[in-house]
């Protein structure tokens, strides 16, 4: 949460069971392959995972026909996991519709 407050997010924080986000994560197309350790919804997508700022508000400014953007697992060097053993690994960005069906948004 720090890394989009850091970067003029505004941020409404709420705390929900496992089942409750197990829940959020079906309605919206977020399959096990895509699933990260946060869900977020802004303006009418999904975050899923570390998603970077940038790429939020590149999401924001072109407003694509997707659901909405993941970072599958915990890489180190995503944005909040910099720092946590070891060199940074490559991530890619992935946008996501509500089939599962996903592309490379971008890459780290």
């Amino acid at each position: 949460m720090g890394h989009l407050l850091e970067n003029g997010f505004e941020v409404n924080a709420i705390d929900v069971s496992s089942d409750e986000l197990t829940a959020v994560k079906e309605r919206y197309g977020v399959g096990d392959e895509l699933a990260g350790c946060h869900t977020a919804l802004v303006d009418g997508y999904v975050l899923e995972g570390h998603v970077p700022a940038a790429d939020i508000r590149r999401l924001l400014d072109e407003r694509p026909q997707i659901v909405g953007l993941a970072v599958p697992g915990m890489p180190v060097g995503s944005p909040g996991m910099e720092g946590h053993g070891g060199q940074a690994e490559h991530f890619d960005v992935l946008g996501f519709d509500q089939q599962g069906n996903t592309r490379i948004y971008s890459s780290y």
